[in-house]
């Protein structure tokens, strides 16, 4: 997705200097303009805007409050945006530690897919001071068409937690609907066809579902990214006392993926894992 977020921005005319811990996943970008840094800390000090998109809490963590990290060679009045799906707590923790330094915060992390990152439709979804996302919102505009604010610092992630808990659930009954028609000997295909335009439709039949029937399970959303929103909005869930079954049992099927090396799936290769649980 940060490949695809990048090439919009150099198709509408920013300077884009990119760093990533392997080279290599950076070659497209580089090779559509963007220029490579040779650290963290050399993209902190040049660009007006500095964003992350990352795989887990700890690597923001490490990224941004590190001695080495963004906040601690951003220049003074510039924006930060993380667009990591991450915990709450720590986006909190980040726009306290932006502040005192005097830099603007937002916790940005964005909905859509590979797709969505693609065609620049992705939803976003922001937690911070208003000045910081007024500042942001044209910036944010080349990457997507759905921009909210919705509050304080960690408000963003956890309306991304609101959207995984939707679609972990969404995606159980995708998969069990289409198993279900698999082994009544019907024709998935047309079946899939028929049900998206009914009220059963949504945006994962439509998207995934001709890529189960494809058996296509290539990363759209990696699987092992998916457990890990899913055991971050659990923990948030608990601090709240709330218990959330459906999500628990999402999380129970999704985790058994690992076991059989499928977490760098896409999160479609669910069914794969309700075929194994039901030979």
């Amino acid at each position: 997705m940060g490949s695809s977020m990048v090439q919009n921005l150099l198709n509408t005319g920013f300077e884009v200097e990119v760093f990533t811990r392997t080279r290599s996943k950076a070659d497209v970008v580089l090779n559509a303009g963007a220029q490579w840094c040779s650290s963290i800390s050399a993209v902190a000090e040049n660009a007006d805007f500095v964003c992350t998109m990352l795989g887990y809490p700890e690597d923001v963590e490490s990224v941004v409050l590190g001695k080495s990290g963004v906040l601690s060679n951003m220049n003074f009045g510039n924006l930060f945006i993380d667009f990591t799906t991450s915990c709450p707590l720590l986006a909190e923790k980040i726009e306290k530690v932006a502040t005192d330094k005097g830099i603007n915060a937002l916790d940005a992390p964005v909905s859509g897919g590979d797709i969505g990152a693609k065609s620049a439709k992705l939803a976003i979804m922001c937690g911070g001071e208003k000045e910081s996302y007024i500042k942001a919102v044209p910036f944010l505009e080349h990457l997507g068409d759905k921009i909210r604010h919705f509050g304080n610092a960690g408000f963003g992630q956890r309306v991304k937690m609101s959207n995984q808990i939707l679609i972990a659930s969404t995606m159980i009954g995708l998969v069990e609907s289409m198993l279900y028609a698999e082994r009544a000997g019907l024709n998935v295909e047309q079946v899939v066809d028929l049900v998206q335009k009914g009220a059963a439709g949504c945006w994962s039949i439509t998207q995934l579902g001709p890529r189960i029937i494809r058996e296509d399970w290539a990363p759209g959303f990696y699987i092992k990214h998916f457990v890990k929103d899913m055991k971050i909005a659990l923990g948030d869930a608990r601090r709240m006392g709330l218990k959330l079954e459906g999500l628990e049992l999402a999380y129970r099927f999704y985790s058994m993926a690992e076991s059989h090396d499928w977490e760098n799936n896409g999160t479609q290769a669910l069914m794969k894992i309700l075929r194994v649980i039901n030979t």
